[in-house]
């Protein structure tokens, strides 16, 4: 079986300052769950077998076709019970990145074992309230911010123990058919 992931794929100078805030964290409290992964948002993990990844691949091209592109901005910092610390975006890129999550959801019709409807970052996972405090006191108040523009498809590497993109889709910011533009 493989165990894929497809995520929303952020620019390059995003993956690079989370993962030197990822390595700063490391710094005060050592090694810790998400360390290694680079930047993204999940929007699903799921399992299948080889002779479906073309069709999957196939699926992906046609979603990305519609999903329309928007620049959207992380400006805090927040945390969920399970012990991750992520960066939070603002409300009109929460809004448009849960938006975007859905009309993925909504057009995926492969069953999922994670269907991530919260769009964040992740800094770190299964942290103790005392490793978040640190984390929140080592940082000033974000303000990153990206061009929302493709997904990819991750496979697990099972050697590394993290995923690896094995395709990436652009947004084609297309109308579905039987949409109209506005004409006035």
């Amino acid at each position: 079986m493989l165990l894929l992931s497809v995520i929303i794929h952020p620019s390059d100078e995003i993956i690079e300052e989370v993962r030197l805030m990822k390595e700063t964290l490391a710094s005060k409290i050592g090694w810790y769950h998400s360390k290694n992964s680079l930047a993204h948002i999940t929007i699903n993990e799921l399992e299948t077998n080889e002779s479906e990844l073309e069709k999957i691949k196939r699926k992906l091209s046609t979603i990305s076709r519609y999903l329309k592109t928007q620049e959207v901005i992380f400006d805090d910092f927040g945390t969920f019970p399970n012990g991750a610390f992520f960066l939070s975006p603002d409300v009109d890129s929460r809004l448009y990145l849960k938006n975007t999550m859905q009309d993925f959801h909504n057009s995926f019709d492969y069953k999922t074992t994670i269907k991530s409807s919260e769009p964040h970052i992740s800094i770190g996972r299964k942290l103790t309230l005392e490793q978040i405090e640190i984390g929140k006191a080592l940082f000033e108040k974000p303000n990153l911010s990206f061009t929302c523009n493709r997904i990819a498809l991750r496979l697990f590497n099972t050697e590394r123990r993290q995923f690896d993109i094995i395709e990436e889709y652009s947004f084609g910011n297309e109308c579905r058919g039987g949409e109209q533009g506005v004409l006035f």
